[in-house]
């Protein structure tokens, strides 16, 4: 049997299997036109090998293509149409390191103007004053997205200026203070939703009335971050997402302190604590985030590191208790 005959075959039986099959036709096809239309049982794994190397194929891509041969030639090889399934070997899985993204203030002031525009349409689960009001209090608090979409309206102190925080079985529940300029933008967006005054209505909700899911926003940011153009170009494989405007927080904080030199001994454990962070060692993380012209400055300022858990320093405990 002829390759493109084996092909067309193998993608019938795929389509009555009930898929649409047409990528992994498209594939196949341009295979067959690579390695030429021979017999099956003729084609070999440098064959497939050049074809999977060929220029401009990303690492996703490869292992798609790789994968969708395999399938094919397992196929036939089972029919009894190949006596062995050439395939070569496959690569082997690259481990990568993530890295956060970190917006500029530039980039955050885009995205909160874009809002609108993102959110015009009728099938959108959400307004844009929601919208708007759910990514300033993500960064303005540091809170995971989750946290701040499970806000009730009981939970917010508009006169001491504070948040309670639900937490999660990772990160600690805990009230925070907030920035009058956040305390301001929640206090015109509760009077905008919230004249009925149910304390224990979800703080931020879709338009009809229900409870925003990650789901949800998640879908909604990518588009946001399209509209606002606001995207990677340092080669990581992931887009910026929502959850890094936590980082984002962190990241901003840090810089603001470098700026004023303060003490980052005292300043760290106390930005562990406000983001309901356990260990010191995850906030230190957000240190080599920083902007490398301040990498000079945070050398002097960067905390001793000692054995002993910060939480056991009473001085340093006072003082978060203060905050």
């Amino acid at each position: 049997m002829i390759l493109s005959e084996a092909i067309e075959t193998y993608v019938r039986q795929r389509q009555a299997c009930g898929f649409l099959f047409a990528n992994g036709r498209k594939n196949l096809y341009s295979f067959c036109s690579r390695v030429g239309n021979r017999e099956i049982d003729c084609v070999s794994s440098r064959d497939i090998q050049a074809f999977l190397d060929g220029p401009r194929t990303s690492r996703v891509t490869w292992r798609s293509k790789y994968g969708l041969l395999k399938s094919f030639f397992e196929f036939w090889c089972l029919q009894g149409s190949v006596s062995r399934i050439p395939m070569p070997s496959p690569r082997p899985p690259e481990r990568r390191s993530f890295t956060p993204y970190i917006f500029t203030r530039a980039e955050i002031r885009s995205l909160l103007k874009a809002t609108r525009n993102c959110q015009r349409l009728p099938v959108c689960e959400m307004d844009a004053a929601t919208f708007r009001c759910l990514l300033l209090t993500l960064y303005g608090t540091g809170a995971l997205v989750g946290e701040i979409l499970n806000l009730r309206v009981g939970d917010i102190n508009f006169k001491c200026r504070k948040i309670a925080l639900s937490g999660n079985r990772v990160i600690e529940a805990r009230t925070i203070p907030v920035c009058p300029d956040l305390v301001k933008e929640l206090k015109t967006y509760a009077e905008l939703k919230h004249r009925n005054k149910n304390t224990d209505q979800h703080f931020f909700y879709t338009k009809e009335g229900g409870h925003l899911t990650e789901a949800i926003v998640r879908v909604r940011f990518m588009n946001l971050r399209r509209i606002a153009a606001v995207e990677r170009r340092d080669g990581a494989y992931y887009q910026p997402r929502m959850h890094d405007l936590r980082s984002t927080f962190a990241v901003h904080r840090i810089t603001s302190w470098i700026k004023e030199q303060a003490d980052l001994n005292r300043m760290l454990p106390a930005l562990a604590a406000y983001m309901g962070i356990s260990s010191l060692a995850t906030t230190e993380r957000y240190l080599a985030l920083t902007p490398e012209r301040y990498r000079k400055a945070l050398r002097k300022l960067s905390p001793q590191r000692v054995h002993r858990h910060w939480r056991d320093d009473p001085t340093l405990m006072r003082f978060l208790n203060s905050l």
